[in-house]
């Protein structure tokens, strides 16, 4: 039998006061919410049946897999995260080192890499993955930044990064596109700057998505969004926030190599929407009916979202049940395999 998850809400300074409140049916508050979490993480357990009942650790174990609703009215940080391998040594360091998990230059919080997925459902802008060279050298010059794309040219795209975070001036942003005009206004000394335009810029419309394997520099920009991922909050973050920045640590495991497709779409299979997962640990369906949405019994649990235009609510499927939801909205079904 289907069990409802109460979730945990995360305010930071980037998130907006209106979009997760109102998905929830929450009252509004003047404090942004950015997150809320369901799923087992420590740093966000959710409970079954109401908001002090029993933990879904308790009865689900540590669950693989983490789903998030995402508000950002301002651009998040520009960050990475860590294969596996890379998390668990990266962890077992900072064990060793003696540093808190929750200390504010903590970058492995737990031993699991972090590929995830984020599926727009308001318009959503992003970064994510890298261009190619030859794209990325016509786009510094189109900025009139002729230094950095000779830099680019001369020195490739890794040794560029390392260039563009040794820089103490803040680039010419009289040509800039509108959104990279944003970020520097809120950062106008970052380093971060002369990176950005080397990723793809990508607008989202509701129900495309971005994969993010391990490696993937990205930011999110503006929007609203169902974020899907392994259970993890391990961030490597090099410009962009106020937060713990270690640019030696991102360039140390960030993936240069051009994403051709940032942006995926969803496959049709019998009535409902197949997202290509970023990871072999979960799968993302969504199921627009305006009838029951019939789900048979998985060998996996499952996490599903039922969307109306007036609540938005979680539920818990063990393995082995099978479970009915009423389609008055969009029925998310996130597996984890």
């Amino acid at each position: 039998m289907p069990r409802r998850i109460f979730g945990v809400e995360k305010n930071y300074d980037w998130g907006d006061a209106t979009s997760i409140s109102t998905a929830l049916g929450l009252a509004s508050t003047p404090s942004p919410i950015a997150e809320y979490w369901w799923g087992t993480h420590h740093q966000g357990p959710s409970r079954l049946d109401s908001a002090n009942g029993p933990l879904l650790e308790d009865i689900a174990g540590r669950m693989d897999v983490m789903v998030k609703l995402l508000a950002c009215d301002k651009p998040l940080s520009l960050q990475t995260h860590p294969t596996l391998e890379q998390a668990s040594r990266g962890f077992a360091t900072e064990e060793a080192a003696g540093i808190d998990r929750e200390a504010f230059h903590r970058m492995y919080r737990d031993e699991s890499d972090k590929p995830e997925m984020l599926i727009a459902l308001t318009t959503f802008e992003a970064l994510c993955g890298f261009s190619d060279i030859d794209t990325c050298i016509e786009r510094l010059r189109s900025l009139t930044w002729h230094n950095e794309a000779d830099v680019l040219d001369q020195k490739g795209v890794d040794g560029y990064l390392r260039w563009a975070f040794e820089q103490t001036d803040s680039p010419a942003m009289a040509n800039a596109p509108t959104w990279l005009q944003r970020i520097a206004e809120l950062h106008p000394t970052d380093r971060g700057l002369r990176v950005a335009p080397l990723l793809n810029y990508v607008v989202l419309q509701p129900g495309e998505a971005i994969c993010l394997p391990a490696g993937n520099l990205h930011a999110y920009l503006h929007g609203f969004g169902l974020e899907v991922m392994k259970s993890s909050d391990n961030v490597v973050r090099a410009g962009f926030t106020s937060k713990h920045v270690d640019v030696s640590e991102l360039l140390r495991i960030v993936d240069t190599t051009p994403l051709e497709h940032p942006v995926v779409s969803p496959s049709r299979v019998d009535n409902h929407d197949e997202y290509p997962s970023p990871s072999p640990a979960f799968s993302v369906s969504c199921t627009h009916s305006k009838s029951n949405v019939e789900l048979e019994p998985s060998d996996t649990m499952r996490i599903v979202l039922t969307m109306s235009a007036a609540h938005t609510e979680a539920f818990f499927v063990d393995a082995g049940e099978s479970a009915t939801f009423v389609g008055d909205g969009p029925v998310w079904v996130i597996s984890a395999n």
